[in-house]
C-alpha cells in the first residue's frame, strides 16, 4: 500500500514541478531521491548538505514513512 504523502507537511506535489513527483516542499528535491541516498549510505545530515535542505525536513519525512508503514502494520 503506497503511503499518502499528502498527510506529510514536509512534501508537497505540484503539477508540472518534477513531472508532479512527490518533492520535499519548496524544493524539487523528490522524496524518493531522500531514500535512494539513504540506502546508498548516507547520513540524513548528509542528504540536507547534498540537496541543501533542512535536515530537519528530512527527518519529518522519515519519521512520517516510519509511522505510516507502523499504522499499515497493524
Amino acid at each position: 500500500m503506497p503511503l499518502d504523502w499528502s498527510q506529510c507537511d514536509a512534501v508537497e506535489r505540484v503539477a508540472g514541478r518534477v513531472s508532479g513527483a512527490w518533492v520535499l516542499a519548496g524544493t524539487r528535491v523528490p522524496v524518493a531521491v531522500v531514500f535512494e541516498n539513504l540506502e546508498a549510505g548516507l547520513t540524513v545530515a548528509e542528504v540536507a548538505e547534498q540537496f541543501d535542505v533542512a535536515a530537519t525536513q528530512v527527518r519529518r519525512v522519515l519519521e512520517f514513512a516510519a509511522q505510516s508503514l507502523a499504522v499499515a502494520g497493524d
